[in-house]
């Protein structure tokens, strides 16, 4: 079947240059090529109609040239000794001038070697691997682009998401790891972390596939970058589907390999790979392409164009403008002595043609098929990325990346204009993530098939606020609120990763508490549980067998005491704003004011005159009225003018002084408290208070208070009636609690109780795991990052 498509294409081949030189001037010098290929295969039948349609299209519009490319075929078989043997056979028996293939890089990669020893240029269109640029060889052209060139693109996306880790699997032969170095670069400069790195066999069996897929499973990254060749693609995502790794929450990005060969791929492997997002070569539109597409699908309508195939069209095309530069003197290859005892290699002799050929193909310039050709130290250079998304049959175009302006919705977007607050959305388009998922994959999550994280909860009776567990009646489910579980799932949901989890409360079967915090915290050094969310306060001795996270509330024990009212209100409460001796001083001055001003006005002020009882009146009359300032009587003489002018101004700033005063006597509370410190408490032999199942009652012990004076309470209304009590009739002097439940106290009873002292200092509130020495990695990397 191989041989038969193999003369067929080489007839269809020779049939056009036929046709072309009928007619034409005998003198054209046909020049031999060779072309090694894997025929048979879908992409070498796109490729060798590429190589026959340019050369029509070539020589066709241009009559004039001297030289005639023919092409001959070699089979590689699909294999890297066969692509050595063809190019072998090609120089030895056809004396090809060059050489265009093979179609993978390790086929390359012996190539290579013979185009150097016997000075015959090698033109790949599809050997992409790094590793052949380390080669160094001036006799190898790539004309295509280099698997490294699109690292960038692909960290961008990853950064662009804010992904933390990835996972890269890749084929184990030149061309998946040529492109390791480069992309583990890449990711390093954005902090992103490679926990595993999955090496598949070209040749694996569907079990081995599966074996590994599993393995990656269990694992704890969601985000994978896939380098595989598309047949193996098409396997591998066939079983990724199967095994259940393509539902929500996952992330797949291919490379360019796969992603400009998505059409080649199978109906089942496309269905398989539905949400995963790819970096593939943009080839800009334009006329001549719009016009051969069209051809194309004409022509050939069972096979879909591909950029592989336009990068054919363009070698070509580039491989016969060169050999016309070069011209068609020395076409001859080296005689070697035969009689010596030399390899079949060293039997091929020296190309005379080479030299001259690599230096024309070196400068050669044109606007091709796939954009402009030009070959930069012995490659292409790409300048743009496009950004898919596969979707149904096909893949849909999200945006774009570019050197200058990284990942845009729009070649005409400039970074700048997007903002520095900017979201994905003004980067890429909707995207549609596997599973049918529309919200951004976290990237990171406990296995589901692995263990959840068994997390305990405190069970209290009093202050709920903090943490509540309680049964609803109709599920009869356990449920667990409160600020401690909010902060806690806040947490975890702004993480760049999923935590699958349980609550567990710390109770018995009939509902209470099943121990203290110290009992709770020491189930997570036995094992029962994970990790502890609650009101659990980091300490010394805590912190000897589990580990903590940073506090997320305000550390200390604080001293709640009673307090009392120093102002006593009653009927002449309105006197008090004032003391007795400003009282007497402002009904003297009242009164001396009325007399001074009726002494200087009533020789010349009529309103002063009158009958004895009249004017010893207005005296009065007159020092009341300017309390109010409305007195009735007018002042003519300057000085009482003046002298009343400046009693006006003491009058206001009196009763301002007064209304201020008695209001604040009227509305405010004067609270001193009870008591001022721990150590006033400890003198007096004192009983107080503390939090039940709380660290509390051994600080205190410590600090000197007897085991008889101090009485547990569970709630806030417990505590409130301790201490209304008083010691004297069973209650409390004072009451100890920690920061978070003196606010909530304070809160409930502020106009009672004051906080007058924190006579402990210690951590605040943390979260609970097991120590470092001992914790499972889930439960590591759910510790590391949440404070």
């Amino acid at each position: 079947m191989k041989t038969n498509k193999t003369l067929l294409v080489f007839f269809i081949s020779i049939f056009i240059l036929v046709e072309l030189s009928r007619g034409q001037n005998n003198r054209r010098t046909e020049v031999n090529v060779g072309v090694v290929t894997d025929v048979g295969t879908m992409q070498s039948d796109i490729e060798m109609r590429c190589i026959n349609l340019s050369l029509a299209d070539f020589y066709y519009s241009r009559p004039q040239f001297q030289t005639r490319l023919v092409p001959n075929i070699a089979d590689s078989r699909n294999d890297v000794v066969g692509a050595a043997a063809a190019a072998l056979k090609l120089i030895k028996n056809t004396q090809v001038m060059a050489i265009l293939g093979p179609q993978t890089s390790m086929q390359a990669h012996f190539m290579i070697d013979i185009g150097q020893k016997s000075q015959v240029p090698i033109v790949s269109y599809s050997a992409t691997s790094p590793f052949l640029t380390s080669l160094r060889s001036p006799y190898f052209f790539r004309a295509t682009y280099e698997d490294s060139f699109q690292v960038k693109a692909i960290s961008s996306i990853i950064k662009l998401f804010g992904w933390r880790e990835v996972v890269i699997v890749y084929v184990d032969n030149t061309f998946g790891e040529g492109i390791m170095p480069h992309l583990t670069d890449a990711l390093q400069e954005i902090n992103v972390r490679i926990p595993y790195r999955s090496v598949i066999s070209l040749n694996a069996t569907d079990h081995e596939i599966s074996l590994e897929l599993s393995k990656m499973m269990t694992m704890p990254t969601r985000v994978f970058i896939v380098h595989l060749s598309t047949s193996l693609a098409s396997r591998i995502f066939t079983k990724i589907n199967e095994i259940g790794l393509m539902k929500a929450g996952y992330v797949w990005i291919l490379t360019n390999g796969i992603a400009d060969q998505l059409s080649s791929i199978n109906e089942t492997g496309i269905e398989a790979m539905q949400g995963v997002l790819g970096v593939k070569t943009f080839v800009r539109k334009s006329k001549e392409l719009g016009k051969f597409r069209a051809r194309w699908r004409k022509m050939f309508p069972e096979m879909e164009l591909n950029a592989f195939g336009l990068w054919t069209y363009d070698a070509i095309t580039a491989l016969a403008i060169a050999i016309e530069e070069a011209g068609t003197n020395n076409m001859t290859f080296s005689n070697v002595d035969l009689g010596r005892n030399v390899s079949e290699l060293e039997a091929l002799g020296l190309s005379q043609y080479g030299p001259k050929l690599i230096q024309t193909l070196s400068q050669v310039q044109f606007k091709g098929l796939a954009g402009d050709f030009r070959f930069f130290k012995g490659q292409l250079q790409p300048s743009v990325f496009e950004i898919v998304n596969v979707i149904g049959n096909k893949e849909r175009s999200l945006g774009f990346w570019t050197e200058e302006n990284g990942l845009v919705k729009k070649l005409d977007q400039e970074q700048r204009s997007v903002g520095a607050l900017s979201t994905w959305k003004d980067h890429l388009k909707h995207i549609i993530w596997p599973g049918e998922a529309n919200s951004v994959p976290k990237g990171w999550e406990i296995p589901t098939n692995g263990k959840r994280l068994r997390i305990g909860v405190p069970k209290r009776t009093g202050y709920t606020d903090l943490v509540e567990v309680r049964r609803d009646p109709i599920t009869n489910s356990q449920v667990v609120k409160g600020f401690c579980i909010d902060f806690f799932k806040a947490v975890t949901e702004a993480m760049p990763y999923d935590v699958s989890y349980d609550f567990f409360p710390f109770e018995k079967s009939d509902g209470t508490p099943a121990g203290n915090h110290n009992d709770l915290v020491y189930q997570v050094y036995l094992g029962k549980y994970d990790a502890v969310v609650g009101d659990t306060t980091i300490l010394a001795n805590r912190s000897s067998y589990v580990d903590f996270t940073f506090p997320y509330t305000k550390s200390g024990v604080g001293l709640i005491v009673p307090v009392e009212d120093q102002v006593k209100r009653d009927s002449i409460s309105f006197l008090k704003p004032l003391t007795w001796k400003l009282w007497m001083t402002s009904f003297f001055f009242f009164f001396l004011i009325g007399f001074t001003v009726w002494f200087v006005e009533h020789r010349i002020n009529p309103d002063f005159r009158g009958p004895a009882k009249y004017q010893a009146s207005t005296i009065f009359w007159f020092a009341f009225s300017t309390m109010v300032f409305a007195p009735r009587e007018r002042v003519l003489s300057f000085g009482a003018r003046l002298l009343v002018i400046t009693w006006y101004f003491i009058v206001l700033v009196l009763t301002q002084s007064y209304t201020a005063s008695l209001a604040s006597l009227l509305t405010t509370r004067q609270l001193d408290p009870t008591i001022t410190s721990m150590r006033s408490l400890i003198e007096k032999g004192a009983k107080v208070g503390y939090t039940r199942t709380s660290f509390i009652f051994g600080k205190l012990t410590e600090a000197g208070f007897a085991g008889s004076s101090l009485i547990p309470f569970d709630t806030a209304e417990d505590c409130d009636e301790l201490m209304r009590k008083g010691p004297e009739n069973g209650g409390v002097s004072a009451a100890f609690m920690e920061v978070p439940y003196t606010r909530l106290f304070l809160g409930q009873y502020c106009k009672a109780y004051q906080v007058v002292e924190e006579p402990f200092s210690v951590d605040g509130f943390g979260f609970v795991s097991l120590s470092p020495i001992t914790t499972s990695v889930g439960l590591s990397k759910l510790n590391a990052p949440i404070f």
